[in-house]
């Protein structure tokens, strides 16, 4: 028996067997179980188990802290407990009655619980699709020209990372439905319905599409998340109340082609069009907003900046700076929010990579820095570093102020369109030297305050304990 079989035995043990498990899940760090009286174990004795580091309560889980050998530990928790493998990362899918009074606070922590187990596991994706897209940057004709935008090579590349991307709302919906305790495979369906071919030809066409007399917003949801988290959410309800109540004779066909058949005019008339519309009118306020308000609320824009792309909120902000830029060949304002959000995120990343200190969390922290900063994808560290760590938001959006402050103050104006990486750095040439300094200057700031400050307190220390 190895160490991590020993290590579970000794936890099945502590924890009052398989007969007091409901579920068992994990994250990157942690053994997350669901008990039916969580009063049997005894902490001091489950930290004395050889290899676990600590552990923590919350309102619906014991989590047995470990490290970067959890995955294996879960395993053989699962094997030697013959417990059924559920979901992984998040409290927010099992279908426990929460008897305390719901606040405002724990429903935020249970929104943020459920996207970070839609996004957690999609790191490995992530930093593939990244570093893919690294590797084209620098061996192909943006650097070392090894190879042309129109060889294999670079169109093989090119569609490895566009798949991790383009297919996202498909992965998030496999997680979300796992993570809600619906079926896994559903949640997928569910995302590939919104962006399925023929959908997609309807809004490429601008031709009008109706369900049940209900006009549909004909959007483009591929490498989008929110949408997808929120269908999801909304199918799990009705394959539950199906799945609960359906005879059994029949819920293995009936179950789910009627859990689809709500689910989809709900999704693609109401519910994913919602979030965009939403999306857009906290986008144009913004705007407005940030031209109101001077520096301060361009500064304000940076720092939401992410937040906006992560919801596709910004694309409501970017078509109209795109048309002003094709006719007067500069941008400026608002419409350089984005370059220092991004330099922000390069901070977070390279703040963690100083401070985490697990060869696991220090490793992939690094492969989202180079992912970003060479190949000009934020996804990784936003969501497989900031979901999991959350005061990394904070000390992103703080960076991303600071430099959206200072170009503002100094009229910062962009005349090349670059790519979101280092690149950007050349978007500032074409006007007055004093323009590439401050240009410059704007996104090391950005990067700097976001590193120094996720260095010192972008982590808890219980996130320190775990990650050594």
């Amino acid at each position: 028996m190895d160490k991590n079989e020993q290590m579970a035995k000794s936890i099945l043990k502590a924890v009052g067997g398989t007969e007091n498990i409901k579920a068992a899940t994990h994250c990157m760090t942690r053994l997350r179980l669901s008990l039916k009286d969580d009063k049997i174990p005894v902490d001091d004795e489950i930290k004395n188990i050889d290899g676990v580091i600590g552990v923590n309560r919350t309102e619906t889980q014991f989590q047995i802290i470990i490290g970067p050998s959890v995955a294996k530990v879960y395993e053989a928790v699962c094997k030697q407990g013959e417990l059924n493998s559920i979901s992984e990362t998040s409290e927010a899918g099992k279908e426990e009655k929460n008897k305390k009074k719901i606040s405002w606070k724990t429903v935020g922590k249970r929104m943020l619980n459920y996207m970070a187990g839609c996004m957690t596991p999609l790191i490995p994706v992530l930093l593939a699709a990244g570093l893919t897209n690294a590797i084209n940057v620098i061996c192909g004709p943006d650097m070392l020209g090894l190879y042309t935008q129109d060889s294999n090579t670079y169109v093989l590349l090119h569609f490895i990372y566009q798949a991790g991307f383009y297919f996202m709302p498909i992965l998030i919906g496999y997680n979300g439905a796992k993570n809600l305790g619906a079926e896994p495979m559903l949640g997928a369906y569910m995302g590939a319905i919104l962006i399925a071919p023929e959908f997609m030809s309807l809004m490429d066409a601008g031709n009008g599409f109706t369900i049940l007399g209900i006009p549909v917003t004909l959007t483009d949801y591929s490498q989008t998340a929110v949408p997808a988290m929120l269908s999801v959410f909304v199918m799990s309800m009705i394959y539950k109340f199906f799945n609960k109540w359906m005879p059994d004779v029949v819920t293995t066909i009936a179950t789910p082609i009627l859990t689809i058949l709500i689910s989809t005019p709900l999704a693609l008339s109401l519910i994913a069009p919602l979030g965009v519309n939403i999306g857009n009118l906290i986008s144009n306020g913004l705007l407005l907003f940030s031209e109101k308000t001077g520096f301060i609320g361009l500064g304000v824009l940076a720092a939401l900046w992410e937040f906006l792309v992560m919801t596709g909120m910004h694309l409501a902000l970017m078509m109209p700076m795109l048309a002003s830029f094709f006719e007067t060949g500069q941008m400026s304002g608002a419409a350089l929010c984005g370059t220092f959000a991004t330099w922000a995120v390069f901070g977070v990343a390279l703040g963690a990579t100083l401070r985490l200190k697990g060869k696991k969390e220090k490793g992939a922290s690094f492969g989202f820095l180079v992912s970003g900063i060479v190949g000009g994808i934020t996804e990784p560290t936003l969501y497989g570093l900031c979901f999991n760590h959350k005061r990394c938001f904070g000390t992103m959006i703080l960076g991303a102020f600071v430099g959206g402050v200072y170009a503002s103050i100094t009229s910062v104006t962009v005349y090349i369109m670059t790519n979101a990486n280092f690149l950007s750095l050349l978007g500032f040439v074409g006007g007055s030297k004093m323009n590439i300094i401050n240009g410059v200057v704007s996104c090391i700031l950005s990067m700097l305050v976001a590193a120094v400050f996720t260095y010192l307190f972008g982590f808890s220390k219980e996130e320190l304990t775990e990650s050594k």
